[in-house]
């Protein structure tokens, strides 16, 4: 049966998924009983095997999605050292504000465009320095981690969450990692995982920042970091529902391994190449294939008549189709992002098949040639 669904998130779930998944969920049990802290402990530790996070780095489940986590992170870890921020597309540019206008620490923001990457090569790592390893926005990601220098005095802070699971982590690179289990792997929202190096640790535990930190963000006890919080011990309440469809997405991802995950969003990438290469109507956000998504791809329409619109008639041209075809139940949610130029953005990670891709890219072109024609 073919699957509709292209959201960037929560994504779509993994193939076969039904709600039976859930029967084991320790609904109305206490995450603090013994079954609730198995089972989060049991997320724990399945996430860093699949993810062959370093035995020495710590993993926990923060409230607040991917964005909680990382913004518990920045406002944990940063104030030491002076701090540098890659912008590249919405979110980056989130992290950006809330570090000048929050934390107020007058960091170094180097931007680039839309479809576009900063110059990584420049980056100054006696900074802390801030980034996302995918912009989920623009369909555009870092193409490796070479850029980033294993003798680092600044810490390196990684905004993951559509990469993860879908995309190489060097983990020796990589000082803070966050994600969320709603991206590549389908789970549901509201619940965020950090990533933290010993070096990040050390920062942890030898600074306490000068402003008030909320309680969702406290992981420190007694001047240490609460490795409670990193063993299934929660700050606060999380949903034993998410948690338990987020094992059975762990067992699904377990089954296939690192590398098949990787290979299952290249293919639905390549899907998406080999259409577009033949239609002159339709390219890539991305501006090179080497810094090109396979997890949030995002695609530009580059006919003539819908370039000549002004930008809210690109818009409501984009809305238009992208209606007709949730209307069709052929693709859901592929608009481009609110902040993004106007285009299409297709889920492809993991959970999605090629062939459902290429359903709904025919659709696509179907319903577009039909609307072109009359601007």
């Amino acid at each position: 049966m073919h699957n509709p669904n292209f959201s960037s998130g929560p994504c779509s779930k993994r193939p076969g998924w039904d709600l039976k998944a859930l029967k084991d969920a320790a609904v109305g049990r206490s995450h603090r009983s013994a079954l609730g802290k198995e089972k989060l402990a049991a997320a724990i530790s399945k996430s860093k095997k699949i993810l062959r996070v370093p035995e020495d780095y710590l993993l926990g489940i923060l409230p607040g999605s991917d964005t909680g986590a990382f913004e518990g992170a920045m406002w944990t870890l940063l104030g030491p050292r002076p701090v540098t921020v890659l912008v590249w597309e919405s979110f980056s540019e989130g992290w950006a504000t809330d570090i000048e206008k929050q934390l107020r620490l007058k960091p170094t923001i180097i931007r680039a465009d839309y479809g576009k990457i900063p110059d990584l090569a420049g980056v100054d790592w006696t900074n802390d320095v801030v980034f996302v390893a995918n912009g989920t926005t623009s369909g555009v990601r870092i193409p490796d981690w070479d850029w980033i220098p294993p003798d680092r005095q600044g810490l390196s802070l990684c905004d993951a969450t559509s990469a993860v699971f879908a995309m190489p982590v060097d983990w020796e690179k990589t000082d803070v990692l966050t994600y969320s289990w709603q991206k590549c792997l389908g789970g549901e929202a509201a619940h965020g995982i950090l990533v933290l190096s010993p070096r990040a640790v050390e920062r942890m535990e030898s600074y306490d920042p000068p402003w008030p930190l909320p309680k969702v963000f406290r992981m420190k006890k007694s001047g240490k970091v609460n490795r409670a919080i990193f063993q299934g011990d929660t700050i606060n309440t999380p949903s034993m529902l998410c948690v338990e469809d987020y094992l059975d997405a762990l067992q699904w991802a377990d089954k296939i391994g690192l590398e098949g995950l990787f290979a299952r969003s290249r293919a639905n990438l390549k899907a998406v190449e080999d259409w577009a290469a033949k239609r002159d109507w339709i390219d890539f956000l991305a501006s090179s294939p080497e810094i090109r998504s396979n997890t949030s791809v995002c695609l530009a329409l580059t006919d003539r008549k819908f370039k000549a619109l002004p930008e809210e008639g690109q818009s409501a041209f984009i809305k238009t189709i992208a209606g007709a075809l949730s209307k069709k139940n052929v693709a859901h949610d592929i608009s481009s992002y609110k902040d993004a130029p106007p285009g299409f953005r297709f889920w492809c990670g993991p959970t999605i098949e090629p062939a459902d891709l290429r359903e709904a890219l025919g659709a696509l072109e179907k319903v577009y040639l039909e609307k072109i024609t009359e601007l």
